[in-house]
Formats: structure tokens, sequence, C-alpha cells
């Protein structure tokens, strides 16, 4: 029997590709034993104990970003974390360590070096993070969902997909789609998504030009986010949503979308064919306009700054390109062209060669 330890956590762009991977790993081989590392606070206490596997925890460790007292504490903090995962490694057997990045990975990568346990890295962004910068000097083995992501070792697999959107049929799935958001069947749709925590500048622009993007002849799936700041107009054809349960009938039913660009996002809608206006969140290392490059340059996506993302935009750009259906096809086109739907099983592929 093998026995996995996947590390990674804090967000979605973490837990959902290592999800899809243990998933890959327990359908590849029922006896195989598959552990996850994470912390108590990351959504991963959350979704990974409902997905039925064993989580286990170490404490937070941030890394230090100046010079204080925290960054004086840090070295022995992450000694005391990296023991604690070789007790682990040790203790429950452990074949192998795969890392997808965040606060648990980091001591998970020191102590897979010190027990010579095989390690296998996925990054899920463009610009890589510190920890899966630390991990890659210990091992050969390295995924990346971005093509020409500078990690050292790095080999082009994809992202990880869950596998109801791996294997989604966007036209089989269409109808219940139609049926579940309470859609017209002769109206295009726009999907629009921050992520899980949402976008403000979408959702106000969104709202503010809701009745014209209507007028225009269109439908709207508009999915607010985590903090559901805005309430529903109550416009005919326009359904606002604070969360959406199953993404993968968003995905079906849409015809275009805006979001932002976070590497699951981008990778999802590159997957299916897609097209859409990304708007990189403006706060932070800058990583969301990196993971729309590839699919901005192969035409299949809009690249748009955050501040230029108005309704005033909206009404000269957005509707003349939605109502340009040979247009809307050509970018659908050209983003499936750079999609990957077998991210879980090249990952799995990587780990099955490391072992």
């Amino acid at each position: 029997m093998t026995t996995y330890l996947l590390a990674g956590g804090g967000t979605a762009g973490h837990v959902n590709p290592l999800l899809a991977v243990a998933d890959r790993l327990r359908e590849d081989d029922a006896n195989a034993e598959v552990l996850v590392l994470g912390t108590a606070e990351g959504l991963e206490a959350r979704l990974v104990p409902a997905r039925g596997y064993e989580l286990l925890t170490i404490p937070r460790l941030p890394f230090p970003r100046r010079p204080n007292a925290a960054a004086l504490r840090f070295p022995a903090a992450f000694r005391r974390a990296a023991g604690l995962v070789g007790s682990m490694i040790r203790d429950r057997g452990v074949d192998a360590v795969v890392g997808f990045g965040g606060y648990a990975s980091a001591p998970a990568y020191s102590a897979a070096r010190r027990a010579d346990v095989p390690l296998i890295l996925h990054e899920a962004n463009a610009r890589p993070g510190l920890a899966n910068r630390l991990g890659a000097r210990y091992t050969q083995f390295v995924g990346v969902a971005f093509d020409g992501t500078p990690l050292r070792h790095a080999r082009f697999v994809g992202m990880p997909l869950r596998r109801e959107v791996e294997s989604l049929d966007r036209a089989a799935a269409r109808p219940e789609a139609l049926e579940f958001f309470r859609l017209a069947a002769d109206r295009p749709t726009l999907l629009v998504t921050g992520g899980s925590l949402g976008a403000r500048r979408l959702n106000r622009t969104l709202l503010e030009s809701a009745s014209r993007i209507v007028d225009a002849g269109f439908q709207v799936v508009h999915i607010q986010g985590g903090r559901s700041e805005f309430t529903d107009p109550g416009i005919e054809h326009y359904r606002l949503l604070d969360y959406c349960d199953r993404m993968e009938l968003a995905l079906a039913v849409a015809d275009f979308a805006v979001a932002r660009a976070g590497s699951a996002t981008v990778s999802e809608f590159a997957a299916l064919g897609i097209p859409a206006v990304y708007v990189p969140f403006p706060i932070g290392n800058g990583e969301q306009r990196f993971n729309a490059a590839g699919v901005v340059g192969a035409g299949g996506g809009i690249l748009l700054d955050d501040a230029a993302f108005l309704p005033a935009w909206v009404d000269s750009t957005l509707l003349p390109l939605l109502a340009d259906t040979a247009k809307v096809a050509d970018m659908a086109a050209r983003a499936a062209s750079v999609g990957v739907r077998d991210g879980s099983d090249r990952m799995v592929s990587l780990i099955h060669s490391a072992l």
C-alpha cells in the first residue's frame, strides 16, 4: 500500500488542485492511503474532511516579509514545524510528499528532504510562491499549471481540475443549467465571477450595467462572492447569487465570462473553451496578470485593468463584443487551444515517476 502526504492549503487555489489529485490517486489505487497536511485556519480545515480525507495540521507559519520580532522567531518555529511533519512521515509510513504551496508546504518540503522521501510539487500560479520556490531546490519533479512558469525543474502539466469540470459536456449539461439558474434558452449568457471572495469593482460595474446588458438581448449569471454586499436588483434575465454550489452548471451555460484571473478560473475557462475578459486583482504580487497571459496571448481572452472596468467600458466595448457572435466563437476556439483537461492525470503520472 502506498501512503501519500499531500501538503498545501490556505486558499482555494491551493486546496482545489490538491483535492483533484487526491481523488485521482484514490481512483487509481483503492488501497492507497491519502493524507493531507494543512492548518486549522485554512480553507482545507473544512474542505478536506468534507471530501473524506484525514487532515493532519501544523501551526500556521507565514514567511516573514520584514525584519521584526516575528522574523526573529521564525527559524525556530520553522524547525519545530518541520520536525513535527518529519514525525508524521515516520509514524504514518509516508512514501511520497506532494506539495501544492501554502503555509503548510515549506515545512513538509524540508521534512521530506531530511527523511529522504520523494518530493513532488505542483505550482498553480504563473508566478510561483515562496514555498514552492524553496521546494523546487529539493526535487526535480515539479509540475506547473502554466507554461513558462519560472521555477527550477518546471514541467508543464496544467491545472488538476475537479472531475465534474474535467469531464463536463457543456452542450449536454446546458438544459439542466438553464433550468437550475432559471434562464431563457434563446438568450446568450454572460457569467460574472470574482472568485470565492468576490470582486467589488466587478460587482458594482455589472450591477450598474445590468439593465443595459439585458436590454441588449443577453442574460447574466452573476456570482458576487463572499462579501455579499449587493442585493438582487430584481431585473428579469439577471441572476445575482452570493455563492454557486454547482459551478459546473455555470460553466456549462456560459457563452462569455467576466472574471478575476485566479489560476483555477483561467484554467477552467481555457479547458472548456469559454472566452473571457480577465480583470486581475489589483493588489498583491501581480500573479493574476501572469496567469491570464497565455490565454490572452492566444486570443482567447482580454486583459483589462481593474480601474478601467467601468460602466462606460461595458457600453463601449463589452456589449459590442458580446453581439459579435463570430468574434466570440473565434475567441472560444482560441481559448480551448491552450486549455488542458487532463491536468490531474499528468500530475499523477509525475508522482508515479518520482516513485
